[in-house]
């Protein structure tokens, strides 16, 4: 790692913001550092700095909405890199978050070194797994592991309208925001009913609400 990174550091709490921001300065170079306290101001930062390397994300601020949150910026954000900071620290929480894509999990009870280590890890291209972690342990119930598997075939575009449909946006809203025609969110809808195997959008609503029910403390 030569060049300075830009570190997106989204969490709720001012002490740990500023534990991270330590932690992370503490590497040569030292990182360009941008904060957000809730998820929709890391969604916008996000989006308005599109330099960004790496988005250091807390499962349970404002707006998260569960393992909800995660899906859908990484959906949003396919090329940034994700490491999760959670102090729920248990194997199922762990893998349903490596599942969703993300590039790395920090402990809240992580020291300095440590999250300098996953950052760098992450920074390399690599995948930062915390100590003590087993992919195979942690196994989810089979409806939510069935979830995650169907949720996984959808697309980027596709999520963000499954997200925009549990908000109770109509298909010409969605069409609006994403900047597409009605008929593309229409067949949008139809392929993510399709995935998920339901039969109309309040199903599929029903389901991705079982994601928010994964609330990580």
């Amino acid at each position: 790692m030569t060049s300075a990174l830009t570190i997106l550091i989204a969490d709720d709490h001012p002490l740990f913001r500023g534990a991270l921001r330590q932690a992370v300065c503490g590497m040569q170079p030292a990182p360009q550092i941008l904060e957000a306290g809730d998820f929709e101001s890391a969604r916008k930062s996000a989006a308005e700095n599109l330099d960004i390397d790496m988005l250091l994300l807390d499962l349970s601020m404002p707006g998260m909405n569960g393992l909800t949150g995660l899906m859908s910026l990484r959906a949003e954000f396919p090329g940034l890199a994700i490491v999760v900071c959670s102090a729920s620290e248990d194997q199922q929480t762990m893998r349903r978050v490596f599942e969703l894509g993300a590039s790395g999990f920090i402990p809240k009870s992580s020291g300095a070194d440590q999250i300098r280590d996953a950052v760098r890890k992450v920074a390399e291209g690599g995948v930062a797994e915390p100590d003590g972690y087993d992919p195979r342990s942690g196994d989810t119930d089979a409806e939510v592991s069935d979830l995650l598997n169907r949720l996984q075939t959808l697309t980027p575009q596709q999520v963000r309208v499954l997200n925009m449909l549990s908000e109770g946006l109509l298909n010409k809203q969605i069409a609006y925001e994403l900047g597409v025609s009605e008929a593309t969110v229409k067949a949008h809808v139809s392929a993510v009913l399709l995935k998920l195997n339901v039969d109309s959008r309040t199903q599929a609503v029903i389901q991705l609400s079982k994601l928010g029910q994964l609330q990580p403390v």
